[in-house]
């Protein structure tokens, strides 16, 4: 069966990660979401249907494999995380909830007529769903419907995906390394760990991908998963359930967060149970609270209104491109927009809009071609170059997250 992979009306409550990524990119364990459907749905992915802004972004970074003419189509939800090899649904069946869909499966002559402005709106949506006769889903599919659940689920999909066996060449020799339970260390080839440096997988596996860094007297411990070329800075203390994606330097202590790639944390301050997007810097001593001091369940800002996690554990949610200044202090359940700077000594507020200066003088909005000179900058000592479709997103974004997340500027 084929395979299209689509955006709902779910992208929003993901806010801030989603403004510059489809909701099938977020990460969680090693990998992004559509990898886990093109991994376990059995046929890899066909088709995309994505947001009218990511139209001309998103389908470079993802691999789609031929169309097999003959067969029909699954529509599978982006916001699905799958955790296990499963068929999708019969043809003329849906997997959903009362008000979600998370997959359903039609005739390849049905579908050039569902388009992805249908698939987005709600109504629409539920209609063509509602025309499919509902199933259970299978326990190893659900919805992720905010922002901190890739974080929270982290650990224990690390364990799931690291569980096997490891391939390929014979790692690398360690000198003066002191590893825990070694046989659940992976280190690939081309990894480099220097001395003192402990690997303690005895609450988890690890997985060291080529062209790592592990700095001398770096702490890890499983489950954990360090990414192509990211670098490990020395001293810094790595626990569970932590995702550092490729071309990564963390330094400082680091628990059950989620780095999704190409961001700095290379100084000390602590950074829990958080998801980090690409090309964010956090300035040294940056520190975050992922747990309150009544040990009551914590609220997050989704596009500046207060929603209940149900959670005692959360800790930031920080956009594309946001920066901390040094000894900045994030809140429990902080939630900073994409291009959001952070200047100020202390606390700053749970929610911080995106494109805004926060300076001890107050909120400020950040012009969108400064945002962009600094992106350019910053994406030019990583060797990357911004694309004209980026550009454009980024300047349909300064205007639409300014119009979704309102309420926090009014605050």
């Amino acid at each position: 069966m084929n395979i299209a992979v689509f955006e709902d009306a779910g992208f929003e409550r993901l806010l801030p990660l989603t403004w510059l990524r489809a909701t099938f990119e977020l990460v969680c364990g090693k990998d992004r979401l559509v990898d886990k459907i093109a991994t376990h749905m059995g046929s890899g992915i066909q088709r995309l249907y994505v947001r009218e802004a990511l139209q001309y972004v998103v389908p470079p970074r993802v691999k789609l494999d031929s169309v097999d003419r003959s067969a029909e189509w699954c529509l599978v939800n982006g916001r699905l995380l799958v955790t296990g090899d499963v068929a999708p649904p019969a043809v003329g069946t849906v997997w959903r909830t009362p008000d979600q869909v998370l997959a359903m499966s039609v005739r390849a002559s049905d579908l050039e007529g569902i388009s992805a402005a249908q698939l987005l709106n709600p109504e629409s949506l539920d209609e063509l769903a509602g025309s499919f006769r509902a199933v259970e889903a299978p326990e190893c599919v659900r919805l992720l419907n905010y922002p901190w659940e890739p974080a929270l689920a982290n650990a224990a999909e690390l364990r799931r995906q690291l569980a096997d066996p490891p391939t390929g060449g014979a790692p690398p020799a360690l000198h003066g390394v002191h590893c825990v339970e070694p046989e659940q260390v992976r280190i690939a080839p081309r990894a480099r760990i220097k001395p003192g440096v402990v690997l303690d997988a005895e609450d988890g596996p690890i997985a060291i991908e080529a062209g790592a860094l592990i700095e001398p007297n770096a702490v890890i411990q499983g489950p954990c998963y360090i990414g192509p070329r990211a670098i490990v800075r020395p001293g810094a203390v790595i626990r569970s359930g932590t995702t550092i994606g490729p071309v990564c330097k963390v330094g400082g202590e680091v628990a059950a967060t989620v780095f999704h790639g190409l961001a700095n944390k290379q100084h000390d301050g602590y950074l829990g149970h958080s998801y980090v997007c690409p090309w964010v810097n956090l300035g040294a001593d940056t520190v975050t609270s992922d747990l309150k001091n009544t040990y009551g369940t914590i609220r997050v800002s989704i596009n500046g209104v207060g929603v209940e996690t149900g959670q005692r554990s959360v800790g930031s949610i920080i956009g594309d491109h946001a920066k901390t200044g040094i000894g900045t202090i994030l809140p429990t359940g902080c939630v900073l927009g994409v291009f959001s700077n952070v200047f100020v000594r202390g606390t700053v507020p749970r929610f911080v809009p995106s494109f805004a200066w926060l300076t001890e003088a107050g909120l400020e909005v950040c012009r969108t071609e400064k945002a962009i000179q600094i992106a350019r900058i910053v994406m030019g000592r990583r060797d990357v170059e911004l694309s004209e479709a980026e550009v454009q997103l980024y300047e349909y974004t300064s205007f639409a997250a300014r119009t979704a997340e309102a309420r926090g500027w009014e605050e």
